[in-house]
């Protein structure tokens, strides 16, 4: 299955790089490639820091992003519009922004993460909902902030809303890339962890796991990753629910050295090949995150009714 997986993603790459590639090559596969390198490493971010966090909570319809992260990251978006207006945010060194963004992401989902993870043994219920809480309290803060924004503004704030993959800073990317190098690395020492994890608290306590300075690690891996894919390109909310979903139903097998590249591997395939699909077939007509966010939100209520129905 795994190989099958990776022939579907080389696939999706290679028909992204030059299905309809009209002109110079070396303009198309600069531009091209640009936009195949972001798409793989949010593809990566999002498909890793869910798996993580699913094992981490024990859950398999928790994600990052149920927890009220990207009503965090249209907070801050709305926060700079209405404080320092839509000319100096776009003069705004792109750098300096970017790591604004993932620092104020780490930090919060540093504390919520720690408090809700590390200490005594937590119910699902108050998990779901301190995420809906805090989700519902930052879309409160910026739908009232963006009423009264001028028209002008909201729109350019609503454009800052939406996952892009069209427009990708190379800066930006490249130092993504090295933060995700950075997190993999770490996390590939803590593999054997995981399995152990997914047993749940007590039983990982009692294999002698160091529980809290293991989840404390892992959590902080998990912020950064996902802060880096939503400073990058913009939320995505439940595109990892999806394709961390899909990969359960085709492994079989919850074993991390599987579980892992299966959703990783799943994540392009689903990432290029839509965006394939959207640019040859749609011609543009509507934007990929649209589409992902649709297929996730059925996916995550089939999994609540499942549940409910047990």
């Amino acid at each position: 299955m795994l190989g099958i997986l990776a022939v579907l993603a080389l696939a999706a790459c290679a028909a992204f790089m030059v299905l309809g590639a009209k002109g110079q090559w070396s303009f198309i596969l600069t531009f091209r490639g640009t936009k195949l390198a972001a798409l793989l490493l949010v593809a990566y971010a999002v498909a890793v820091s869910t798996v993580l966090f699913q094992t981490v909570t024990n859950n398999r319809i928790l994600t990052p992003s149920v927890m009220g992260f990207d009503s965090l990251y249209a907070l801050i978006q709305t926060c700079l519009i209405v404080f320092l207006g839509s000319r100096e945010v776009s003069s705004f060194d792109p750098q300096l922004r970017f790591l604004l963004e993932v620092t104020v992401m780490v930090v919060f989902s540093g504390f919520l993460f720690r408090w809700l993870f590390t200490g005594g043994e937590r119910s699902i219920h108050l998990l779901v909902l301190v995420g809906i809480i805090f989700g519902i309290f930052f879309r409160s803060l910026s739908t009232f902030m963006q009423r009264v924004l001028d028209p002008n503004e909201f729109a350019v704030l609503q454009d800052m809303l939406f996952a892009s993959f069209n427009t990708i800073d190379k800066t930006l990317l490249g130092l993504s890339a090295v933060i995700v190098l950075g997190v993999s690395l770490i996390g590939l020492r803590m593999l054997h962890t995981f399995d152990v994890l997914a047993l749940g608290r007590a039983n990982a306590i009692n294999l002698g796991l160091n529980y809290r300075r293991t989840v404390s690690i892992i959590l902080v891996l998990i912020a950064v990753l996902v802060s880096v894919s939503t400073a990058l390109v913009g939320p995505v909310t439940f595109f990892g629910l999806l394709v961390v979903s899909l990969a359960h139903l085709l492994m079989g097998n919850g074993k991390h050295r599987y579980l892992l590249p299966a959703s990783i591997l799943l994540a392009i395939v689903c990432l290029v090949g839509g965006q394939v699909i959207l640019e040859r077939v749609f011609a543009f007509d509507t934007a990929l995150s649209i589409v992902i966010e649709f297929l996730g939100g059925i996916v995550f209520i089939i999994l609540i009714l499942r549940g409910a129905a047990r």
